[in-house]
């Protein structure tokens, strides 16, 4: 991915040119994100690894190194697997539950196929949530991570809210979008998560290659 150490112009702004290399750095970032998730039980570690990657970007103007990043996912994989099956059979769960009321295989209609869907938006924007506290660990650290952003959620629900928006709109255009274009849409998500959670556009934090005060 392109370095952002070098100054850009004598007035700190941004061309066409560095906002393609930025498009491009996220695209390449779910792309490495998907391939490293596809055995499902290294998914929490990509997902980790991701995150803090785009978490020195956004403070930093400058991506980890190919070491760095390898070196953060190998020390994530096994603390990672208990995440990612917890992960995965929360989603099919409520998956299936919603399923299930949605073609009336269980009582409760349209009000308890609305309550559950907003429940599981909720938890979505939680672990987006999680993602982000986690990158800010250096990709690890999930039970930490987990009980952070929990306090976060319950500190600052409007927050919460804006995160959970940011995993629907996702979810909305991975059934939308070309299967091809899902892994590019991985990388904007989790950058998309950051941006979110510090209040302002991913770009701005890298203005002039510098961190913002």
């Amino acid at each position: 991915m392109a370095s952002r150490a070098e100054p850009i112009d004598t007035g700190g702004r941004r061309d066409w040119r560095d906002v393609a290399r930025d498009a491009a750095d996220l695209a390449l970032l779910g792309i490495l994100l998907t391939l490293a998730a596809v055995p499902l039980l290294t998914a929490a570690a990509a997902a980790g690894t991701a995150s803090a990657a785009v978490h020195d970007w956004t403070r930093t103007g400058s991506w980890p190194s190919a070491r760095t990043t390898l070196r953060r996912f190998g020390r994530a994989v096994l603390p990672g697997v208990p995440v990612s099956l917890l992960a995965l059979a929360a989603a099919a769960l409520l998956a299936a539950d919603l399923a299930a009321l949605a073609t009336g295989r269980v009582p409760g209609g349209p009000a308890a196929l609305l309550v559950t869907a907003l429940i599981a938006a909720g938890l979505a924007g939680y672990a987006g949530l999680v993602v982000v506290e986690v990158g800010g660990n250096g990709g690890g650290r999930w039970r930490v991570s987990a009980r952070s952003a929990a306090r976060a959620c319950l500190d600052a629900p409007t927050r919460w809210a804006a995160l959970t928006g940011v995993v629907a709109l996702a979810g909305l255009l991975t059934v939308l979008v070309t299967p091809v274009a899902v892994p590019i849409l991985a990388g904007y998500t989790v950058a998309a998560l950051h941006a979110v959670t510090v209040r302002r556009p991913v770009p701005a934090a890298v203005i002039g290659r510098r961190e913002l005060p």
